[in-house]
């Protein structure tokens, strides 16, 4: 058994996932159990649990992959499922997949009859590390990333590396990009040593001591700043950027999965770095091309045409307050500074230099 993780949130890293919720579920005698889980969990993770679940009344709701899903139809659809199979405020939601999953039916889950108790059971790197650990759920609207929702607190999470065997590169890169950015903020010897491996032959032991200290650097900002009023902002680092390059990819109909868009949201906010806290160029420079060597760039060509419309989403972004752009940026590598705002044309000139590194890729 690996040891449990002492958080803030109720997390718990292990090896022995059916034993922990065979313990869990023995709290819920005599309730109402619902499993939520997509095509791929159903077919790759569920299977896992299907002597314990047998054992229990549940009913199961699986809903369609994509980002085109995380809407509020599927909202709607797992409301509906909940209400006509007779969910009430003592029932458990079990949620068996990657942060999609967890973000849309934490939303559900947390607002059906003003909250029912769920518990997350992450799939994907993204989740394990990110997605299911912090209380954020919610879905996107109006080709806004996560504009609706709510911060509620799962009632545990329960993570096993086994379910990483299920995945492929681009679903292990994708949570490689929220751990570098852990360690941008707060940790630069984690971020070197991120760096340093190669997370796709990684040993399953190194893999979870480094899962467990990005849920730690995590939960060291919700522990503090559970609702997101001060320093918990700072995990939105890469986000504001990377978050209209995913609804510039949604209007393309192209969807790369989160972490890269978060990678390259990075390398736009380590240059606006440069411009509003100093960090040295070379700095900027260095690290830029170690993003660029793991996620390569962007699925189109980020031209001077499209400049204008991610300042339009970067305007909207959800994190702004009073008509400000608000930013998470860093004096130093392991240093934050949260709530920085930034002119037009600094923003713009942020994503030149992402465009410029990464067509210049596009050229090779």
């Amino acid at each position: 058994m690996i040891k449990e993780a002492k958080l803030y949130s109720d997390v718990v890293i292990t090896n022995q996932v059916v034993d922990e919720m065979k313990d869990l579920l023995s709290h819920y005698e005599n309730r109402s159990i619902f499993v939520f889980t997509d095509i791929n969990t159903t077919n790759f993770c569920l299977p896992i649990f299907s002597d314990l679940f047998s054992q229990y009344p549940i009913s199961y709701y699986e809903m369609q992959p994509g980002e085109d899903n995380k809407s509020l139809e599927t909202v709607i659809e797992m409301w509906n499922f909940l209400g006509s199979n007779g969910a009430d405020r003592k029932s458990l939601v079990i949620q068996i997949g990657g942060g999609l999953l967890t973000d849309i039916g934490g939303f559900a889950a947390s607002t059906f009859k003003r909250g029912m108790d769920f518990v997350n059971i992450p799939t994907t790197l993204l989740s394990q590390v990110d997605a299911s650990v912090g209380g954020k759920t919610g879905f996107n609207y109006h080709g806004l990333k996560n504009e609706i929702g709510v911060i509620h607190q799962p009632n545990k999470v329960i993570i096993d590396p086994i379910f990483l065997k299920t995945l492929d590169r681009t679903h292990l890169i994708s949570g490689y990009g929220e751990m570098l950015k852990h360690g941008f903020i707060f940790d630069k010897a984690h971020l070197n040593e991120l760096f340093d491996i190669d997370i796709l032959n990684i040993q399953s032991k190194d893999l979870t001591t480094m899962i467990q200290r990005s849920i730690e650097i995590k939960d060291h900002f919700v522990h503090i700043d559970p609702n997101e009023k001060g320093i918990r902002k700072s995990l939105n680092f890469g986000h504001t950027i990377g978050h209209a390059l995913e609804s510039l990819f949604i209007e393309h109909h192209v969807h790369p999965q989160h972490g890269y868009a978060v990678a390259w949201g990075m390398i736009a906010e380590l240059y606006l770095s440069h411009l509003k806290k100093a960090l040295p160029l070379e700095t900027v420079d260095r690290y830029t091309d170690k993003i660029i060597k793991v996620f390569g760039t962007p699925p189109i060509r980020i031209n001077e045409s499209e400049h204008n419309k991610l300042m339009l989403w970067v305007a909207k972004d959800k994190k702004n307050e009073g008509n400000k752009v608000n930013f998470t940026l860093l004096s130093k590598i392991g240093a934050f500074c949260i709530n920085q705002g930034a002119k037009p044309n600094e923003v713009i000139e942020s994503i030149v230099y992402l465009t410029e590194k990464t067509n210049i890729q596009h050229e090779i």
